[in-house]
């Protein structure tokens, strides 16, 4: 090929077109007849456009290249010369000035990478239906479904099931689960399968190794697990335990023991809590106690508890609540379907381990106690009848009464079925709300942060003039 370009006239010559044509000894070119035809045929403006020179300048160019081509194909020490240089210019541009240095770190132990290393932090709507199915959102979805308007609720659910527990997390938070057995469980947010509005979610029993007829009966989302938080808890029989929170920070699969529970006994409630709130029991007799928190030393996990409402044989706790506020309300309702609201503010504090005050009237009437739970004006809640009825009302159509009244009627249950329990389900306009509240925390906390930004280096703020000339 060298020795064809060297000197041979045809060589320069393009494909298919006929001898005498092409590049000139002379340095000129000479058209074919197929050539100069389809030149003919070109319209005027294309062919004003051609330029001789400038083409016949590339074709020597392309032919020049190949020959340098073909000339470091058939010379090993051009390849080589090559290669050397092109190393260098490698090795000084990435290159460390610092002999044997490395700018990647290499890790001998890839056990050290965890699949939580992995995701993104990311702040997640998680939601718990009433008959256990759970699933995660993320928070810029759920905000976005309800831009503008009232929004749909936060999953798709049968006419039997409703969202039960809904809070706000970030993927890397941890998910306390209690049983009613006294065991505590762990999930990462992250692991909290996702799932679509439509979708119900996956049954939490499904998630644990759980015991045959144990039940997950409450669930805590943790972000930091301090001493300066508690785990408090309360069963059945009247016993409560308040244990430090950072006791809970070791994961363990199979779960662990968070209550020593007697036979018979079962957890009814936990909650986390700072040292400063109020804790309230409530009896199946009508009875309620209400006590510091700080009156129940912290003690470790094995640790059985102590006395927190004294009950009568036959009684039983049916709830623990711990009020956020005052002005919340609290609702009480009776097996004969017979309820009321009645504010916090009037269950006054007493010292733990007493019978307590009335709740409301245990009367034959109204039957026993069998719910009490914490409500606000604007929320709705689901009566439940031993018999599969359902029920659901505002909480603003239930009067507010006092403490030692009876109530009122909640719904009107047949001979023989009686109400075995009562719901408060966030949806619509209290979902709204939680996911509005996290929103402004989170452009609250981006405009300090921004704020503080500034204030280290205010040349960093583009609307702030320079003092420097």
């Amino acid at each position: 090929m060298v020795e064809r370009a060297a000197g041979d006239a045809a060589a320069l010559r393009p494909d298919n077109v006929e001898a005498g044509a092409g590049m000139q000894p002379d340095g000129s070119y000479r058209l074919s007849d197929s050539q100069a035809n389809e030149i003919l045929q070109m319209r005027l403006q294309r062919l004003t456009g051609l330029e001789q020179e400038k083409i016949v300048a590339e074709y020597k160019e392309v032919i020049d290249k190949i020959l340098d081509l073909v000339d470091i194909l058939m010379r090993p020490e051009r390849i080589t010369s090559i290669i050397r240089d092109e190393l260098s210019e490698v090795g000084s541009e990435y290159g460390d000035r610092v002999k044997d240095a490395r700018r990647s770190e290499i890790e001998l132990n890839t056990s050290e990478l965890d699949t939580e290393d992995l995701i993104t932090p990311q702040d997640m709507v998680v939601t718990l239906s009433h008959t256990g199915y759970i699933k995660s959102q993320p928070l810029s979805e759920y905000r976005a479904q309800r831009r503008g308007g009232r929004g749909k609720q936060a999953t798709g659910m049968k006419e039997d099931d409703w969202i039960d527990q809904l809070f706000i997390a970030n993927t890397h938070d941890m998910i306390l689960c209690f049983s009613d057995r006294g065991r505590v469980y762990w999930i990462k947010v992250w692991e909290v399968p996702q799932g679509s509005r439509a979708s119900r979610g996956r049954p939490i029993v499904n998630m644990f190794p759980l015991q045959e007829n144990e039940k997950i009966t409450v669930v805590l989302p943790v972000k930091d697990f301090d001493d300066s938080h508690y785990v408090f808890m309360g069963t059945s029989q009247g016993t409560v335990k308040k244990t430090a929170l950072s006791d809970f920070s070791n994961p363990r699969k199979a779960g662990i023991i968070a209550v020593d529970l007697d036979a018979g006994d079962y957890l009814i409630g936990a909650a986390v809590t700072d040292g400063e709130h109020d804790v309230m029991l409530f009896s199946d007799a009508g009875k309620a106690v209400r006590f510091d928190e700080n009156d129940v030393r912290s003690m470790g996990r094995n640790a059985r508890g102590v006395r927190g409402m004294a009950l009568e044989e036959g009684q039983s706790v049916i709830a623990m609540l711990v009020a956020d506020s005052e002005k919340q309300s609290v609702l009480t309702a009776t097996e004969n379907g017979y309820g009321k609201r009645t504010p916090v503010s009037e269950y006054t504090r007493h010292g733990r381990g007493t019978k307590g005050m009335i709740a409301i009237q245990a009367s034959e009437r109204n039957g026993k106690m069998v719910a009490a739970i914490l409500v606000e004006e604007n929320d709705e809640i689901m009566l439940i009848t031993n018999s599969g009825v359902l029920v659901r009302t505002r909480v603003s159509e239930i009067r507010q009464m006092g403490r030692a009244t009876q109530g009122v009627t909640l719904i009107d249950v047949e001979d023989g079925d009686t109400l075995s329990g009562v719901q408060r389900i966030v949806e619509t306009e209290a979902a709204d709300a939680i996911v509005a509240s996290a929103v402004a925390e989170q452009e609250q906390s981006q405009e300090q942060e921004q704020s503080q930004e500034q204030e280290r280096d205010p040349e960093q703020d583009p609307g702030q003039d320079s003092s420097e000339p």
